[in-house]
């Protein structure tokens, strides 16, 4: 049995819409539910429209904003008064030749940068606190199963190798 204390669910449909536009419909279940559309899209760099974020942009905002949001409500539930939070990341990726793709993507890293104003002495357990609660962080630092499955043309639905 699961010690959690909640659990968080999500699911996430995309459709594509226009030259690299896709229309995404996030659903959350729990702990709350609530249904909604992000669209992406590249910039002409990759021969989109720049219609909206690419999904890096939102992936580094879901980071950036995860980690401000936990800071704000641990500093509030462990009684720690903040005045305010900044955070910076700065992220890189490479593109690597690839034999069958055009490439393979690798990220090269991560920084970040956490800038906040308290009169606390106790603003390093907030923000290990706040990293330990951050779902996006916690995710990028652990090695995560992921399972594709594949259907074309309708039929049966296939797992792909890892």
């Amino acid at each position: 049995m699961s010690e959690a204390i909640f659990n968080v669910h999500f699911s996430a449909q995309g459709v594509c819409v226009g030259k690299l536009r896709n229309e995404v419909t996030c659903k959350a279940t729990e702990p709350f539910q609530v249904e909604r559309m992000l669209a992406t899209d590249e910039g002409k760099f990759q021969g989109g429209e720049d219609t909206s974020p690419t999904p890096l942009e939102f992936f580094l905002t879901g980071w950036v904003g995860c980690l401000m949001t936990q800071i704000r409500v641990f500093s509030r539930r462990m009684k720690i008064e903040i005045d305010d939070v900044e955070v910076h990341c700065r992220a890189r990726w490479e593109a690597l030749p690839d034999a069958v793709a055009p490439y393979r993507g690798r990220p090269v890293g991560f920084e970040v940068d956490i800038d906040v104003t308290s009169s606390s002495d106790r603003v390093d357990d907030l923000i290990e606190a706040a990293r330990r609660g951050c779902f996006v962080e916690q995710t990028l630092a652990q090695a995560n199963p992921i399972v594709h499955r594949m259907r074309v043309n309708e039929a049966a639905w296939q797992t792909l190798a890892s």
